[in-house]
């Protein structure tokens, strides 16, 4: 969570009061076991790997080149949804389900670069992550990051502990960048996290789909004892379905709003992304 200002008069707020009474559970690492964060973030050119996740990381990359641009083209996608969010869509408030191991170009910075008031939550089920995100990122002074392990799955959980940051009265931006291909049932769990928002807020996607490169992908995941459960653009569609899709819709994600100078992909992406508003 960010400090609050030097000035700041009067005794610290209630909520800074618990965030820093609260005790983190110690993170047990097995550096000798694969970690889907950490070998993502070898993937993506991270450093907080070990020899085993370069080893599956090198693995999923000889299953499927493609593997070395989803990194690179879901972090772009990111970038331009969440300044939409709060340029254009003026959403202040951000939960970042699954976010993985801390790299450049954070949400709250991007976020707060438009207004440093603005408030993010970071979620995700791996403890290791949330200690290096609670290490690594910091918000502006006036704004607020705050750090949660919770499941995607425990919609009430997350909800709830998202709600101890967040006004969660006032539209919020959900971000699920490659979060759901991890979840079995994720129409259903995606359904639940927008019914506990408010109307006025957006969630953001990226989501692999079927084809032979994801599909062998998959199988290596599945191989390391990490399930990762594929779909196609009409399931996503329908996952879509009741909220408000913000042009251009569904669609290749490096083909969603792209800015001056972002790489293109002639060969094409099997990773869509949209953005999308409850009504």
């Amino acid at each position: 969570m960010g400090k609050p200002p030097r000035n700041w008069p009067g005794p610290l707020p209630e909520d800074w009061q618990r965030a820093a009474s609260r005790q983190a559970r110690q993170a047990r690492v097995d550096p000798s076991v694969p970690n889907v964060a950490r070998v993502w973030d070898s993937i993506t050119g991270g450093h907080d790997n070990f020899e085993a996740d370069r080893r599956a990381a090198r693995r999923l990359l000889a299953a499927s080149p493609v593997m070395s641009q989803v990194g690179p083209a879901s972090r772009a996608f990111l970038c331009r949804a969440v300044t939409y969010l709060a340029r254009e869509a003026g959403i202040r408030q951000f939960i970042d389900i699954g976010t993985g191991m801390p790299a450049p170009g954070s949400v709250h910075g991007m976020a707060q670069a438009v207004d440093p008031s603005c408030r993010v939550v970071y979620v995700d089920n791996d403890p290791v992550v949330v200690a290096h995100l609670r290490a690594c990122l910091r918000s502006s002074a006036v704004g607020t990051t705050s750090y949660l392990e919770a499941d995607a799955r425990n919609t009430r959980a997350l909800i709830h502990g998202a709600g101890q940051t967040l006004d969660l009265g006032r539209p919020v931006g959900l971000l699920m960048i490659m979060t759901l291909i991890f979840i079995e049932d994720a129409g259903d769990v995606l359904a639940r996290l927008v019914a506990a928002v408010p109307s006025g807020s957006y969630l953001a996607l990226v989501q692999p789909v079927r084809d032979e490169r994801t599909v062998n992908v998959a199988r290596r995941w599945n191989q390391m004892g990490t399930p990762v459960f594929l779909c196609d653009r009409g399931e996503i569609a329908r996952w879509l379905a009741g909220l408000d899709l913000v042009e251009p819709g569904i669609v290749e994600v490096h083909q969603w709003r792209p800015a001056p100078g972002d790489r293109d992909y002639p060969d094409g992406l099997p990773l869509l992304g949209a953005v999308a508003r409850k009504p």
